[in-house]
């Protein structure tokens, strides 16, 4: 679908030239973040998110208005594999250029993420005054959600990688020198690359006017991404492998083991706000 650029300025013109008699508003929202996975045999604990927004509205009528504001959100988990003595199994090269099949096998690995994202919100805004000084409240639309960093912290108790090199049926399991047996006590960091989606965002709650200029603003809220925000060229082992030691192994992450992942944020909980107007 093609759009015409000159009216898409001409409307950021007129919301920008409108800003002398919007509402400008500042909050915090707080809540289950999750980051849903379809990435098979991993399992996500999912903890608080939240995140702190400014924007401003300008009414077209008493009841309905246009928004829109920047956001920064942050999620949080931590991802393991359902079943601790599974082997997953890649492709990887060595120091003399030969390929082979690496085997991985951790022990106790657990992977804690980190997301931070900017959000660009654009949302209609419905509102109805319900009592003197209380208004209800009822805003959607959607937001541009572009992560900024995804950053990964792995940790095992023990990792051990072997080699096959199929065109000479040759197995090996213990040649540290050359990246392959085994490692204790297992740290390392790392990070996803990203791209980004578009997400449905919804608000439903109430103002309640503090003075004739400010109000307090309080909803339930419900985002849901569309797409993935993984941007991956191809797959990895997750624990990375090493040409020259055991150790010093790169944590490439459970969701890099697989190109096409997809991996949506998806967000409830409450909003609180200040609006001035």
């Amino acid at each position: 679908m093609k759009f015409n650029s000159k009216h898409i300025l001409g409307f950021i013109l007129m919301l920008f030239s409108t800003v002398a008699t919007a509402q400008f508003y500042v909050g915090v929202q707080t809540g289950a973040a999750n980051l849903e996975s379809d990435v098979a045999g991993t399992v996500a604990e999912t903890k608080m998110g939240g995140a702190v927004k400014a924007g401003y509205i300008y009414s077209f009528t008493k009841n309905i208005g246009i928004g829109s504001g920047v956001e920064f959100s942050q999620y949080k988990q931590n991802v393991s594999l359902v079943s601790s003595s599974t082997t997953l199994t890649n492709y990887e090269v060595d120091a003399s250029g030969s390929a082979f099949i690496y085997n991985v096998t951790t022990s106790n690995y657990k992977e804690k993420q980190t997301l931070q994202a900017l959000q660009i919100p654009l949302f209609l805004q419905f509102k109805m005054n319900i009592n003197k000084g209380i208004d209800f409240n009822f805003r959607g639309g959607v937001k541009y959600f572009l992560p900024v960093s995804y950053k990964i912290k792995a940790t095992a108790d023990n990792v051990t990688g072997t080699a096959y090199y199929p065109d000479f049926n040759l197995s090996i399991d213990d040649l540290p020198e050359y990246g392959i047996g085994q490692e204790s006590s297992y740290s390392a960091s790392g990070e996803y690359e990203t791209k980004g989606i578009l997400m449905s965002s919804f608000e439903l709650g109430f103002t309640f006017d503090i003075t004739k200029k400010n109000a307090l603003y309080v909803a339930m809220f419900v985002e849901n991404g569309y797409g993935t925000i993984l941007d991956q060229k191809n797959n990895q082992s997750y624990v990375g492998f090493n040409p020259t030691s055991t150790n010093n192994r790169k944590a490439n992450g459970l969701y890099s083991t697989e190109q096409n992942a997809k991996i949506t944020p998806a967000a409830f909980g409450l909003t609180l706000g200040w609006n001035f107007k």
